[in-house]
Formats: structure tokens, C-alpha cells, sequence
């Protein structure tokens, strides 16, 4: 079966519910994969025209995941992680490491996740030599991409990802080139000379708490973390929210302005939108700044939506 592009995918072609639930299993299988599975691979990465390619390594012992990653083009960079948790990054990328998340460690809960997203399997394909099914997740509403995501038959790894607009734009794309399952030995996990240990704060164990709120959130995105930050451009604090609803995330950076003269801007490179609005609160204008991996009417109605937590 040749797989067919996510623009003709909405229409009624998949309509059967024995495909729905194919890919739903499929979705669980992958889910329980990429916390159980070793294995070695490069892939590319596709965004805004641009590529780049890497090595990856993930080793599975008595419970614990190790990961290494390696950027095989340009300038030299490496993450390494523990447990999801970064151990250590190159330079140029440890002053990038904000969250805790570095390359892709979603833990996927499909039961929640078909809330917002319909599964259908859409094709058979074939990617780095391997064979593959070709599923469609495809947005339930305008405030969320879809995906075109191939699983490996025999290990249900994933193997290729396109992120697509509501009228198939393709927006950003992951695809292996060579996958090979299997042990991994314990050197291949180690950093190398340049990887330098970043410190990072623990996760939250409690809801988190914040100073601000949002009159309107896309359904299905819940606040993940919050945290005050020191501004790069000024010597205020920045207040930073983190939301997500599974799949789809967006950060909110909300800067006093003092008095400062700002414009709004909004902007898109690949799937990532940033958008500034200027807001008036009880105690000032706020310049609030959405950056994220929404539609940009998305971006745009959150930042219009942020209050303090003392505005009625």
C-alpha cells in the first residue's frame, strides 16, 4: 500500500474504526519501545530548509536509559542523559539546556493523547531499509499540528516524522538513516572530552506555583513548570510557564517593561512561532512572548489571555 500524504489523509478515506485501532496499538507499542529498547542509529533533521545529521546511541540497563547524542555535521556537539535528565552538553548547547528535555523523550499516553489527536494507519512504507507502517495523527482542531510517523514492523521504533500545517506544509522532519536495535555497549554512552556537566534544577514533585495565569489555554495543554529567570536583555526578572498537552509545547515569558519602549512581533521559523504582546497588569505594562510549537492564531490568543494572578 503506498502511503499517502497527511493533505489527503483528512479527508474520509480513513474512516474504518479497524485502522483507528491498528494505529492506536501501534501508537502504545512505540510508546512502550523507546523506554525499553537499545539501539544505534543516525538520522537527519529537517527544519526551516535546513539539515543537519547525528549519531544517537540508547542503552537500556537493569531499568536506567542511557543516551548519547552526537552532531556528525558543522560545529562538534554532544548531549548525554541519564534517565531523561542531561548529564552533560557541548558547549554551544549547554548554554541552550532551559528544560530538561534536549532531543525527543515524550512519554507518549495514548488514551489521553486521542483527546486531541485521531490515530490512523495510512500506509506500509519502507525507511533506512526497514519495514515500516505509516500512521496518521492528525489534529482534532486548528490549535495543534499533525504528524506523519512510520514505526518500525519489528521493533516499533520510530523511524521517520513529518510535523504538517493543516494544509500539509511540511514544518519539520526526523528520519533515520541507519537504525540498529540491539545491545549497545557501555562506552558508546559515555561523553567525550568537549561534553562539560550542566546542573540543572530537580524536577517539581508539586504543582506548579506562578504569580501569573491564563484566561484561555488550547484545549488539552495544562501547565507542565514555572520558574523566575533572570532577563538576558535588562536587569528584570523573567517570569517563564511551560505548557503542554502531550505532544504539542509552547513556553510564556512574560518581562516588565518599566517604561520601556517595545513593539509587538510575531514570526515562524519551521514549526516554531514566537509572538510579543504587550499587556497592561495592575502593576504595569508586561511584554508577553509566546515561543513555541503552535499555530501562530495560537500563540497569539495565550498571549493576549495572560493576567496576574491578583487581576479579576
Amino acid at each position: 500500500m503506498r502511503v499517502l500524504p497527511l493533505c489527503v489523509v483528512f479527508g474520509g478515506w480513513l474512516a474504518m474504526p479497524a485502522f483507528a485501532a491498528d494505529a492506536e496499538s501501534w501508537m502504545n507499542d512505540l510508546a512502550q519501545a523507546e523506554r525499553t529498547q537499545s539501539y544505534a542509529g543516525t538520522f537527519v533533521y529537517e527544519r526551516n530548509g535546513s539539515f543537519s545529521s547525528h549519531a544517537i546511541w540508547q542503552r537500556v540497563d537493569d531499568g536506567h536509559i542511557h543516551e548519547r547524542l552526537l552532531q556528525l555535521d558543522g560545529a562538534a556537539a554532544e548531549v548525554v542523559r541519564l534517565d531523561g535528565q542531561v548529564q552533560c552538553a557541548s558547549d554551544g548547547l549547554a548554554a541552550q539546556i532551559k528544560q530538561r528535555r534536549t532531543w525527543d523523550d515524550r512519554h507518549i499516553d495514548v488514551q489521553a493523547l486521542s483527546e486531541w489527536y485521531e490515530f490512523r494507519v495510512i500506509g506500509d512504507s519502507r525507511i533506512a531499509g526497514r519495514a515500516a507502517v505509516a500512521l496518521g495523527v492528525l489534529a482534532k482542531d486548528q490549535h495543534r499540528y499533525s504528524f506523519e510517523l512510520h514505526v518500525d514492523r519489528d521493533t516499533a521504533l520510530p523511524l521517520k516524522s513529518l510535523m504538517l500545517s493543516d494544509s500539509g506544509q511540511l514544518l519539520e522532519r526526523f528520519q533515520f538513516t541507519q537504525l540498529l536495535p540491539g545491545a549497545v555497549d557501555a562506552q558508546l554512552v559515555q561523553p567525550g572530552s568537549t561534553c562539560k556537566a550542566v546542573t540543572l534544577e530537580p524536577a517539581a514533585t508539586s504543582k506548579p506555583s506562578t504569580a501569573w495565569r491564563s484566561d484561555w489555554l488550547p484545549p488539552g495543554f495544562e501547565l507542565q513548570d514555572a520558574d523566575v529567570r533572570p532577563s538576558p536583555a535588562s536587569k528584570e526578572s523573567v517570569s517563564w510557564l511551560s505548557f503542554s498537552d502531550g505532544l504539542a509545547s509552547f513556553s510564556v515569558f512574560l518581562e516588565p517593561l518599566r517604561g520601556a519602549v517595545v513593539t509587538d512581533a510575531r514570526s515562524q521559523m519551521g514549526p516554531t512561532v514566537s509572538v510579543s504582546k504587550r499587556i497592561s497588569t495592575p502593576d504595569g505594562d508586561v511584554m508577553v512572548t509566546v515561543v513555541g510549537e503552535v499555530p501562530l492564531g495560537t500563540a497569539e490568543r495565550v498571549a493576549l489571555s495572560m493576567r496576574s494572578a491578583v487581576q479579576q
